[in-house]
């Protein structure tokens, strides 16, 4: 038998700006019929908002997210932040740190994403940190020096304890919402240049640790064949999160290599 394993198939939910409180009651009643196998961790983030009545209603075995944190360390005078003590004061234990959205929009730059994520871990969150390309470096092969570069900020920041705290979730900025899927040959590749990063550059075995989950498009019709794929150990869903197919994406989950 597989040597036992406590790297569970890590799935995010990321809800982004959506929901009213009648759709999250929705959806809330949808993810409490899920059946979450053993080997997986299934993880939602709504909107602040709606973080309590989730947190209050889910039954089904899936774990509540924030979709960000601030980069203050502490309560004050932050207007219009929420802190990762506070999250973690409320009871939550994870967040979402350097969504493409966050570094594209709100300009957050790879060392924020990576005080950010800093300050969560020592806050005692669990986190997702994004990494990954736009189409212009995908396309001209300059993906590798953008992945490094966000790598190498979380990795000025953390210490290796720390990385027990972190997933990373690979993001194919071209991929998300746009209906464009990286093939699970792409995904596969980049996956293995992150563990080969980590390998090098924080130890072996946060390289075999770290869960890598994949992010762009993902759906039920397309999760398995991505699960498959030797360095993917989970996925941060966008779309299909927000429906009923999200529990099709639930039931491809592999068990970790």
């Amino acid at each position: 038998p597989p040597a036992t394993t406590s790297k569970k198939f890590l799935i995010g939910g990321n809800w982004k700006c959506n929901g009213t409180m009648e759709s999250t009651e929705a959806l809330v009643g949808i993810l409490n019929t899920a059946d979450i196998p053993d080997f997986c961790e299934v993880v939602v983030a709504p909107i602040a908002l709606h973080i309590p009545y989730v947190v209050a209603n889910l039954t089904s075995g899936v774990t509540v997210s924030a979709q960000n944190c601030g980069a203050n360390a502490k309560m004050g005078a932050f207007t219009g932040e929420i802190c990762a003590s506070q999250l973690v004061d409320f009871g939550l234990t994870w967040c979402i740190t350097g969504h493409s959205e966050r570094r594209e929009m709100f300009g957050e730059t790879d060392e924020l994403v990576a005080t950010k994520t800093k300050i969560a871990v020592d806050a005692g969150l669990s986190v997702m940190a994004c990494v990954g390309e736009k189409l212009d470096a995908r396309k001209d092969g300059s993906l590798w020096d953008v992945i490094t570069a966000q790598l190498a900020a979380l990795g000025a920041q953390l210490s290796e304890e720390d990385w027990a705290k972190v997933a990373i979730a690979y993001e194919p900025v071209w991929a998300i919402g746009t209906g464009e899927v990286a093939t699970p040959e792409q995904a596969q590749e980049v996956h293995a240049f992150i563990r080969g990063w980590l390998s090098t550059n924080v130890s072996p075995a946060v390289a075999a640790a770290t869960r890598i989950q994949y992010g762009g498009s993902v759906k039920g019709s397309n999760a398995g064949t991505l699960a498959a794929c030797a360095d993917v150990d989970g996925f941060l869903v966008g779309g299909s999160s927000l429906k009923e197919d999200f529990l099709n994406i639930i039931k491809a989950a592999v068990p970790p290599s």
